[in-house]
């Protein structure tokens, strides 16, 4: 087993197809195919289903990537670091969606000085589909909400704390969060994750049963319909960072109590871990103040 062979099962499992794995790594198919074979032959195990056309991974196959792109991206980082290069390739960083607009940008920007041979790659999604990218390999690190199912394997390094607020559309100066809640329609965030039910759990110990308008499961859609006037809503004050000056008013909710933690969750042993300490520290100070103004406590 050589660090060619892994690299080529890397390509094939990201290509999903023989023939475009062989595109990446500069060989020809069959060349690619005589690789696997090999591969198999000296771990004593089958990695693929040729019964499909592609072949694809199967368990076994999908262990070993997983394995692989470990090795491959350790290797690659010691020669640079033995030969005294710098730091290079892409780093592939996973956000939740409230992040990924200004925050992860302005961390990326942040550290691009030290980094000038770094690239990046950023994947959208949700905080569980997230660290499981990130525990297969598929991504180094996630920017994602505090988690308390982290996997096996996975730390979670948390880099800033944020409160909720509740929007308001233009217009509702004066009132607090209790008076709004009972005087204005109310926008749900409705998904499974952590956030959604803190929510729901504080609008009950509040004692508020709003009158619902409209449900949707992103943060900018919910923004979106607090602009447009139809609502209130509870976000993350990082979810108005876009909202231009005077669409939407922040009101304290909560008694300004009930925030949510971000982290960074990546591997135990990852050869990526210094930028990804430097990434860290600067998504703590990526932090600006909302264009939202923040109404006063009434």
């Amino acid at each position: 087993m050589d660090m060619r062979q892994l690299q080529t099962l890397v390509a094939v499992a990201d290509t999903g197809s023989f023939a475009a794995a062989a595109r990446i790594v500069n060989l020809t198919a069959s060349a690619v195919s005589q690789q696997i074979q090999a591969l198999e032959g000296e771990l004593g195990v089958v990695l693929f289903d040729r019964r499909t056309r592609p072949p694809r991974l199967n368990a076994k196959g999908e262990e070993v990537v997983r394995a692989a792109r470990g090795v491959v991206r350790i290797l690659t980082e010691t020669r640079a670091a033995i030969s005294g290069g710098r730091t290079a390739g892409v780093l592939k960083i996973g956000a939740i969606r409230t992040v990924s607009m200004q925050l992860v940008p302005l961390a990326f920007a942040a550290i691009r000085p030290a980094y000038p041979d770094l690239t990046f790659d950023l994947k959208v999604g949700m905080s569980e589909g997230l660290m499981a990218d990130v525990a297969a390999g598929r991504l180094d690190a996630a920017v994602v909400a505090e988690h308390v199912g982290v996997p096996t394997g996975l730390i979670w390094r948390p880099v800033l704390t944020e409160p909720l607020v509740l929007a308001a559309p233009a217009g509702a100066e004066g009132r607090d969060a209790a008076a709004l809640l009972s005087d204005l329609p109310f926008i749900r965030y409705e998904t499974g994750v952590p956030l959604a039910r803190q929510i729901e759990t504080e609008l009950s110990r509040m004692g508020v049963r709003p009158a619902g308008i409209a449900v949707t499961n992103t943060m900018p859609a919910i923004v979106g319909c607090v602009a447009a006037g139809l609502g209130v809503a509870v976000v993350p004050r990082i979810a108005l960072l876009d909202v231009p000056l005077g669409l939407v008013r922040a009101v304290p909710f909560g008694d300004g109590a009930i925030t949510r933690r971000l982290g960074l969750a990546e591997r135990q042993v990852s050869a990526r871990a210094e930028v990804l300490k430097a990434l860290a520290r600067a998504l703590g100070d990526a932090v600006a103040p909302s264009p939202a103004e923040l109404d006063p406590p009434v």
